[in-house]
């Protein structure tokens, strides 16, 4: 389902459900995009005990829910958030388009 142009895939929605499930009710994921990393701007995911802000933008798909700030969907937009499960290990990962580069970990870039 996409929300903002920001997409989250069926894989990442399951993930996302589980996590929460674990969580007390009303738990919600939260991801935002902040100043730092080693490309420049570094994702954040928090598992919140919140609602929605008036000006979030949330993303729903399945049993999963995630929030995403204004200023943060800005540099998100066009964005495909997956879970994906390799040799390397378990992670949350976000195909940004925007990103002109990002480095190995997946979790920063640069624009």
């Amino acid at each position: 389902m996409t929300e903002n142009n920001v997409e989250l895939t069926e894989r990442a929605a399951k993930r996302v459900a589980k996590i929460i499930s674990a969580e007390p009710d009303g738990t919600i994921l939260r991801i935002s995009v902040e100043g730092g990393g080693c490309s420049g701007f570094q994702y954040k995911f928090d598992l919140v005990q919140e609602t929605a802000a008036e000006d979030d933008i949330i993303i729903k798909r399945d049993d999963a829910t995630v929030l995403v700030d204004a200023v943060s969907a800005q540099f998100m937009a066009g964005s495909q958030i997956d879970f994906v499960d390799d040799l390397i290990g378990q992670s949350f990962q976000i195909r940004n388009p925007n990103a002109v580069a990002s480095c190995g970990c997946g979790t920063s870039f640069a624009l």
